[in-house]
């Protein structure tokens, strides 16, 4: 069935279309969430305060984007709240950190080899590092790269602008590739 007949459907009160919904993007609010919180008690909060707050705010679904990114947006918006609360939690902080723009850091974020991040070493300096990024500059870094969102739709989700979200994921990928830079020279 057509997704914005459904979406209709679910906004007149039908909750075997909400229902659809849920089902539908269950697992992409679930795995998002646990990305940004690396815990899954509290993906699994997050994903239920999503929907709820979907279901409370479905009728403010203007359908001007898709409802991927809108619930992008929500799981976002939870996420961060979530994360102000852990104030003892430390994150690395990339708003000056002029480092990061040396030409070595720069490098092409394409030209990491398809062989290179299947190993097992890599992937965990890597997860590692997007672990350090701050929530905000995570988020903007996994839904631009990971989630494959455009920078357009990365901007709808997280209430920034287009220039702010190519800011933020230029600084997240300077930072990973410095990261992984100073893991192999060990």
């Amino acid at each position: 069935m057509d997704e914005n007949l459904i979406i209709q459907q679910a906004k007149e009160g039908n909750k075997k279309a909400l229902a659809e919904l849920v089902k539908n993007y269950e697992q992409t609010v679930y795995n998002f969430s646990f990305k940004i919180c690396r815990d899954r008690e509290k993906a699994e909060n997050i994903m239920q305060e999503t929907f709820y707050s979907m279901v409370k705010s479905l009728h403010q679904f203007d359908g001007n984007s898709k409802l991927s990114t809108w619930l992008y947006r929500i799981v976002s918006n939870h996420c961060l709240m979530a994360a102000r609360k852990l104030k003892n939690q430390q994150f690395v902080s990339l708003e000056n950190e002029d480092g990061l723009y040396e030409e070595k850091y720069i490098a092409d974020w394409e030209t990491l080899p398809h062989k290179s991040t299947e190993n097992e070493e890599l992937r965990k300096i890597l997860d590692d590092a997007i672990v350090k990024l701050s929530p905000e500059y995570r988020m903007v870094f996994l839904l631009r790269d990971v989630e494959g969102l455009s920078t357009e739709e990365t901007a709808k989700a997280t209430d920034l602008s287009v220039p702010a979200v190519k800011s933020r994921l230029h600084r997240a990928r300077a930072y990973l590739r410095k990261e992984i830079d100073e893991a192999f020279k060990k």
